[in-house]
């Protein structure tokens, strides 16, 4: 990371000689061009009276945009070992130029933050939809899983296939058992012949000499021949 980064503050006021007081805006590279990406912060610095031996005052008015608490807390406690560090010399340039470079540093971090969220999503779609399209991988346990469950499915498909079938059957009657459970089956013909227009009648004098006929004279002559 280049270290000779121009720094950007302005003096929003005028140097009180007695006090030495003064406010200074310090901002990260490029913060003009893309201040969503940038960072910024107003500083306070009181020199007391024995400066430089005597490290300034610092405070910060405005915290840096894009920062958490504990990391303007680590900007402070910077910019304070900054300045003990060089205590005996003129120091404001440098404490400045420290924070500016620490707010380089700290979008710089941000940044790279960023791509690798978006890498990473990218990555997951990419996963999910490479997934989408190769289905569930199928290893020897995740197929005799499946197999035992197709089998067992398959066998209580057939136990209820036969179990239907068994009910067909038995609620199925023979012609003789429909005819014994329905008596009107007895005019059956009759009543098929009288809905076809056919006028049946039953000529009962046809029966009437049966009992005169030697039947049992007949059924001998068919047994011999």
């Amino acid at each position: 990371m280049p270290k000779n980064r121009l720094m950007s503050w302005k003096f929003s006021s005028q140097c009180i000689q007695m006090s030495l007081k003064f406010q200074i805006t310090v901002k990260s590279q490029d913060y003009d061009l893309a201040p969503e990406n940038g960072c910024r912060c107003l500083l306070a610095i009181s020199c007391p009276e024995r400066y430089p031996d005597e490290v300034p005052q610092l405070e910060i008015l405005e915290e840096p945009e894009n920062c958490t608490p504990l990391e303007v807390e680590q900007l402070m406690e910077m910019m304070q070992a900054e300045a003990e560090a060089n205590v005996g010399m003129v120091m404001i340039f440098t404490i400045v130029s420290a924070a500016g470079e620490w707010l380089n540093c700290h979008c710089d971090e941000l940044q790279r933050r960023k791509e690798e969220e978006a890498e990473r999503i990218k990555r997951e779609v990419e996963e999910a939809e490479r997934k989408r399209f190769e289905g569930t991988r199928v290893t020897v346990e995740s197929f005799l899983v499946w197999k035992e469950n197709f089998e067992r499915e398959m066998n209580a498909l057939r136990a209820e296939k036969a179990r239907q079938l068994e009910a067909a059957r038995r609620s199925k009657l023979s012609g003789r058992e429909l005819f014994q459970k329905d008596n009107t089956l007895d005019n059956s013909d009759i009543k098929f012949l009288e809905d076809a227009g056919e006028d049946v009648k039953v000529d009962e004098s046809l029966f009437q000499d049966l009992d005169d006929l030697d039947l049992d004279d007949e059924l001998a002559d068919l047994s011999d021949s």
